[in-house]
């Protein structure tokens, strides 16, 4: 694929563990291959976990804030801008769509606006995202984001509004480590695992998965639950689990061959509040296995509920206990749905899928 000279300057807040972070590593590792792509990278923090970056051989720009509210971003940016004249500045949060909307409409660059990528329950000016949804949406050219549950639930001007789906890029899964490797390293013992992967935060309902597991654990000795994300090892996440079901969890933190733990799961758990098109869905179908997840959101533009996994309502351990004895009990379920949501992932959100939008988008941005 070429196009005509192109260039863009990317901007977030961090490139911490996250699905907009995933996103973003995997949107500019593709670029690269692209002849007439230029892009660079400014992040307003030192914290970036995806270190492919630093291997894309592309000027990456630090603006780091003294405090909250900090004016002299606005120069940096400026500064930046004047010496790499960005043809678009496509921001990929709240925070920094606030700082780069007045400067685009300042230096007339077009302003890609990436902050919807979850769907908020609370659509008021008292949830932060909403009212930056508020204030830069007018400023901006166009606003992507990962699911059409999100731009309604931000009542994202139509006109302005695409859907771009995350893309999972199959090369990651080609050097995985074997099972009885995690196995063994995890001292599992028991025939079936489950788990969640997600940051231990507000927006994920880790409350409703521990107690499922525990509902569980109560009927069944034969299982063993995992819990992979930022702060699943913190003393909060611990306090939502009975002692005498402690043994039976493996609360791992932050890991970065996450793909590897994924593979040794019989079944995946997304039990959330609030959500966009989640990247650990897109890894669990990709690796071919079932998924049982909160309904909502995006999740319902990517699981087919019966198909490829179940839905269950919010904040119900019940009924997800009940699904996931469902699939405990039934391996030829576990293995179809499995197979149906690989499949899903190729046909719908793939990386070339992905990227292949967000260029289209870009050309048809700069021809207007």
């Amino acid at each position: 694929m070429q196009l005509s000279q192109l260039k863009i300057l990317f901007v977030i807040e961090s490139l911490t563990e996250g699905g907009k972070e995933r996103r973003l590593t995997e949107l500019m590792k593709s670029l690269k291959q692209i002849s007439g792509i230029e892009f660079e990278l400014a992040i307003m923090s030192f914290d970036v976990h995806y270190k492919e970056v630093f291997d894309l051989g592309i000027n990456l720009h630090y603006i780091i804030r003294k405090r909250k509210k900090d004016f002299t971003v606005f120069g940096t940016l400026y500064k930046i801008c004047n010496t790499f004249t960005p043809d678009i500045i496509h921001c990929w949060d709240g925070m920094t769509a606030v700082y780069t909307a007045p400067l685009c409409k300042l230096l007339r660059i077009k302003l890609v606006n990436g902050l919807v990528v979850d769907s908020p329950q609370r659509q008021n000016i008292f949830n932060p995202p909403w009212l930056r949804a508020r204030l830069t949406f007018p400023f901006s050219d166009i606003i992507i984001g990962n699911s059409k549950a999100g731009l309604r639930a931000y009542n994202a001007p139509e006109k302005k509004s695409v859907t771009i789906y995350n893309g999972f890029n199959f090369e990651r899964i080609k050097s995985i480590k074997p099972k009885e490797i995690i196995i063994g390293q995890l001292n599992i013992k028991t025939p079936y695992i489950i788990g969640m992967v997600a940051t231990f935060s507000e927006f994920k309902d880790y409350a409703t998965y521990f107690n499922a597991a525990q509902i569980l654990l109560n009927e069944r000795k034969d299982i063993t639950f995992l819990a992979i994300g930022e702060r699943t090892d913190s003393d909060l996440s611990r306090s939502y689990i009975d002692e005498k079901y402690m043994d039976d969890f493996r609360l791992l933190g932050s890991k970065s061959d996450i793909e590897s733990y994924i593979n040794v799961l019989d079944i995946c758990v997304l039990s959330t509040f609030t959500e966009g098109i989640s990247n650990s869905i897109l890894e669990y179908m990709a690796l071919g296995k079932p998924v049982v997840a909160t309904s909502g959101g995006g999740t319902n533009e990517i699981v087919t509920d019966n198909e490829t996994g179940f839905l269950v309502s919010p904040s119900s351990p019940k009924e997800l206990a009940d699904k996931l004895q469902v699939l405990l009990n039934d391996s030829k379920l576990r293995t179809k749905m499995g197979q149906n949501g690989k499949m899903r992932i190729h046909e719908t959100f793939s990386i070339e899928k992905m990227t292949g939008k967000y260029i289209s988008e870009y050309k048809k941005l700069l021809s207007n």
